[in-house]
């Protein structure tokens, strides 16, 4: 009886120990919170089946708190800390030549080959603390000596997933089954502080460089430019300067209020994050001829909450003579009633309200005094630009209708499944098929429902649909638009699926940015193909402004044919749009 009962006391002990340690792995606590956790485990073993196994029950019940609350307390101790994320993963990598920007003289370290050389860190702007929140941008201050920017800055203050939370995402998302690495003990540093930005340029004494200047995504809420997909050095290997940066986020990037318009030299408020990426713009067309960018070649990119930054950049005057050409990735803001991460002013002006009643504040200079940590708390909603009369003069769309847009020439597209991963835990049916659609697209959902009734799969029907309407539309809009003004144009439809985030949202990132080695769980070598060759589109592009160049498949100019685009999947190439009917009664929206 009693080798019975140890046994099932060791299957249910090592069960728990095991669920013990991968949860200490997915949550990624600290190397000596694993010895100490092992080390607890045993002295515990030992002394239940030394001293506790044939004690009074309350005993054993007693042991097992005293067990548990041990447990708990090495998991808390031993949480991954904050750190700043290296530059590159080489260990104790070689630092590159003094470079000399406006503000002073920095240094950099090269990649695992030698052939870029990577800065990180850099400031593009003062620190938008204290009396400088919610106010413009304003220049950064010079410094003495030479700078060491060897470590990204910290990621801008958004709302944060528990580490265990991430880990679980990386599983399920982008299925990472990669458990145990020593190196990732840590969480990534996150401060209000955070107006950095990063280079990487071809090794060596280079010049006139085309410039590739990238906005992360992250609906305007969240995200950081040190994520694995971002990473430059791809574009460095091919002679590009590739800059990208951190801006102010949610309440701190996008809370309007009449108080701070009128503390503004120029009546602005609600844009400070899109100011924070013009004021980055604005520095790299200053200083990256240092790092032997060319100041008259930049062309800007961004995905998603990115992309529709690009579309707004394209519409200010304030960026004007800044760059030339324009990438966009999954979003836009220039249809007549843009869908996301814009807002009409007025409504902008009203969500203040909700902040001043939730912080019991009762002035700027109150909700100036909160710290950080807790403002952020409010991020959720505060996540749209507007028109402001100053950044952005008038809707996008009318900017657009009269022919005053920045951008020479535009290069953008979408993916296949762009809302499926929106729209994961909703249910339709084909009894609340036409009222979903209604709530989202209003009186244009009545003429969908005729065209696209739900059929056997609603949910399939559905997504399509808001697929079309939240993301491709504003890409067929803004590809319209730059047609009529006889600006080169070219338009990508994007449908190679992977073991990864596939034809979602942001599957394209980790080839269009040569970064498919970040997760190579996920490709086989058909996808590196398919990158490369996407990459060689988009490094024409930069360089010249047409994607097209001998032994590539023929990428053809919106302007000859409104209806056709290029695929980029297994196969390549051009191909007829399939949402041209759901575009046409889209555009019935004012």
């Amino acid at each position: 009886m009693k080798n019975k009962k140890n046994i099932g006391f060791i299957v249910v002990f090592s069960v728990a120990a095991v669920l013990y340690i991968l949860a200490l792995e997915l949550s990624k606590n600290t190397l000596w919170g694993w010895a100490l956790a092992i080390a607890a485990l045993t002295i515990m073993y030992i002394l239940y089946t030394k001293f506790f196994s044939e004690k009074k029950w309350y005993i054993k019940v007693l042991s097992f708190i005293c067990m548990f609350v041990v447990l708990f307390g090495i998991y808390r101790i031993s949480y991954p800390p904050y750190r700043l994320m290296p530059a590159v993963s080489v260990k104790n990598p070689g630092a590159t030549e003094v470079i000399r920007v406006a503000q002073g003289e920095l240094t950099g370290v090269y990649n695992a080959d030698n052939t870029v050389e990577v800065f990180t860190g850099i400031p593009y702007a003062k620190p938008p603390v204290g009396e400088l929140r919610w106010k413009e941008p304003q220049e950064p201050e010079s410094w003495e000596g030479v700078r060491v920017c060897d470590h990204f800055a910290p990621r801008f203050m958004q709302p944060q997933r528990q580490p265990m939370a991430d880990s679980v995402v990386g599983l399920v998302v982008y299925n990472n089954f990669a458990w145990f690495d020593p190196t990732d003990n840590y969480q990534e540093a996150m401060s209000e502080d955070a107006l950095y930005l990063n280079v990487w340029k071809p090794e060596g004494d280079v010049s006139k460089c085309p410039v590739l200047f990238y906005i992360h995504g992250g609906s305007l809420q969240t995200g950081s430019p040190s994520f694995s997909h971002y990473n430059g050095e791809a574009y460095a290997k091919r002679g590009i300067v590739f800059v990208d940066f951190g801006y102010r986020l949610n309440i701190f990037g996008y809370f309007a209020d009449e108080e701070l318009a009128e503390e503004s030299a120029n009546n602005t408020t609600g844009n400070y994050g899109l100011l924070d990426q013009i004021q980055a713009l604005k520095w790299v067309h200053e200083n990256i001829s240092a790092f032997g960018g060319d100041p008259d070649n930049i062309t800007i990119a961004g995905e998603s909450a990115g992309s529709s930054s690009v579309n707004a950049i394209c519409v200010s005057p304030l960026a004007k003579g800044l760059f030339r050409r324009a990438i966009g990735e999954s979003s836009g803001i220039c249809t007549n009633k843009p869908f996301h991460t814009f807002r009409p002013y007025d409504e902008a002006l009203e969500m203040k309200k909700k902040v001043y009643d939730t912080f019991g504040a009762g002035s700027i200079e109150e909700l100036r005094s909160i710290d950080a940590k807790e403002l952020v708390k409010a991020a959720g909603e505060y996540n749209s630009m507007t028109v402001d009369g100053y950044a952005i003069p008038r809707q996008p769309a009318e900017i657009y209708r009269s022919g005053e847009n920045n951008e020479e020439a535009l290069l953008n597209g979408y993916n296949a499944a762009e809302a499926d991963v929106f729209t994961l835990f909703g249910k339709v049916t084909g009894d609340n098929y036409a009222e979903l659609l209604k709530d989202e697209l209003g009186d244009c959902a009545e003429q969908l429902v005729k065209l696209y009734p739900p059929g056997d799969d609603p949910k399939a029907q559905y997504d399509d649909i808001m697929s079309a309407a939240w993301f491709s539309y504003s890409h067929y809009t803004w590809s319209r638009y730059m047609a009529k003004e006889g600006r080169p144009v070219f338009e990508y439809y994007f449908t190679k699926d992977n073991k990864g985030l596939g034809t979602n949202h942001a599957g394209e990132l980790p080839y269009f940015y040569g970064n498919l080695a970040s997760m190579p769980q996920n490709f086989t070598e058909s996808d590196y193909e398919l990158s490369e060759t996407i990459m060689d589109y988009i490094e024409n592009y930069v360089r010249t402004g047409n994607p097209n160049k001998e032994g590539l498949p023929k990428w053809d100019d919106f302007s000859e044919d409104e209806t056709r685009i290029l695929e980029l999947g297994s196969d390549i190439r051009m191909v007829t749009d399939v949402n041209l009917d759901i575009y046409q009664i889209l555009d019935t929206i004012e």
